[in-house]
């Protein structure tokens, strides 16, 4: 089985769901027996200086790398405003890009295109103009849907209206191409069944983020400390800004002043200057930290109080696999059946993230079992092999012909 992989960034170093989800699928097809070659965006705005390190990334057959400019320019935002075409989507569009897909598709032979996320869709003409490979979206997100949620959440206004503008085209765009792919992998069964709601009638599979736990070391020494409470993930997604920004607003205070030793530490790259300059109390703003999982095991909570979002929240997953309490929104549990004070905390309101935290301090001395009960569940359920495994088993189909149903 020969699959070429193209990325809208480069996925190495893994600094974030994205990238931890296009390596760990890439490294276990890999192992089971598939030729996986890469074409990736080099962007700007997570721009890699590790694309030559082979070494780390030798599950790859061929490894092709492309340099874009994709900066959010005043003028072409402006002109986009009077464009039908999506201008989260034309950010991507590169000819550059383009023309090495030509070259490889003419050059070699593959049975797969994997397209990493909807921004590659926009060369599924020069796929098929080029190659008789079968094309597999796989969707990290319902992309529009974490757009509409943003604009929910964001006061009336003009930057309310312009988000709302571009929501409306990227949603049209994405509904537009869904039923362009040969099969549609999405990260979780609820994506699936809204992207069949949306008018997608085709061949899908809900393909979830698997983890390898040879990767997550079990470290309990947080358990005899102090309560502690972590943040960690991308500071420039809104998403997560605007979850933090909340909690800061509607939680934090109150949950300081019920326990004042709660200490609350927050990592993540592209940290806003806002975030930086806080000097809230006992609020710890670590900037980008070279080790996550060395970060998230120093404190015994994560919390994940996101507002938006769509797909699968990777940290989350990386904590429990790391034995951590999590706690978070609905929103962020999304795609993971764990049950709320079992393997999860869930909350929703200020209300219940303080009540949550009250559990967890009453329990301070027993959490250590749940979080046990969190790293069993995602070696149970997120073994990256197994879900790997699923995967190819479709690509056979697809590419046999096999006419019996995909669910």
């Amino acid at each position: 089985m020969r699959v070429l992989q193209l990325c809208k960034k480069f996925p190495y170093p893994v600094k974030d769901g994205e990238s931890l989800a296009i390596t760990y699928l890439s490294k276990a097809l890999h192992q089971l027996g598939c030729e996986v070659s890469l074409l990736a965006m080099n962007t700007t705005k997570h721009h890699s200086n590790d694309c030559g390190n082979k070494e780390q990334l030798d599950f790859y057959q061929t490894i092709d790398v492309v340099q874009i400019d994709n900066r959010v320019k005043v003028k072409d935002a402006i002109a986009n405003l009077f464009s039908k075409d999506s201008f989260h989507i034309s950010r991507f569009v590169s000819e550059a890009f383009e023309e090495k897909l030509k070259k490889l598709l003419k050059s070699q032979h593959f049975d797969i295109i994997q397209l990493e996320t909807l921004y590659l869709a926009p060369y599924i003409p020069t796929i098929r103009q080029y190659s008789k490979a079968k094309i597999v979206m796989r969707s990290h997100n319902v992309e529009h849907e974490i757009w509409e949620r943003v604009t929910h959440n964001t006061q009336m206004g003009p930057k309310k209206w312009y988000l709302n503008h571009l929501t409306q085209k990227l949603r049209n765009y994405e509904i537009q191409r869904l039923n362009d792919y040969d099969l549609f992998a999405a990260i979780t069964q609820r994506d699936l069944e809204r992207y069949r709601q949306l008018g997608f009638n085709g061949k899908g599979v809900n393909i979830p983020i698997g983890i390898d736990m040879n990767d997550y070391e079990w470290n309990a020494q947080a358990f005899q400390k102090p309560l502690s409470v972590s943040f960690i993930g991308s500071l420039d997604w809104m998403p997560n800004i605007e979850g933090v920004k909340w909690f800061l607003d509607k939680v934090w205070p109150e949950m300081k002043q019920q326990f004042p030793q709660l200490t609350f530490h927050i990592a993540g790259r592209n940290t806003p200057d806002w975030l930086l300059k806080s000097n809230l109390r006992d609020v710890i703003v670590h900037g980008e930290v070279e080790d996550a999982h060395e970060f998230i095991n120093q404190h015994p909570i994560m919390v994940v109080p996101l507002q938006a979002g769509s797909g699968m929240r990777v940290k989350i997953l990386e904590a429990m696999a790391l034995g951590r309490i999590v706690l978070t929104t609905s929103i962020g549990v999304e795609g993971i059946h764990a049950e709320h004070q079992e393997e999860v905390f869930v909350a929703d309101t200020p209300k219940e993230f303080l009540s949550a935290m009250r559990i967890c301090h009453r329990k301070n001395g027993s959490l250590r079992s749940i979080g046990e009960k969190a790293k069993d569940f995602i070696g149970k359920e997120f073994d990256n092999t197994q879900i790997a495994q699923k995967l190819l088993d479709r690509y056979h189909q697809i590419i046999h012909k096999k006419t019996q149903s995909i669910v």
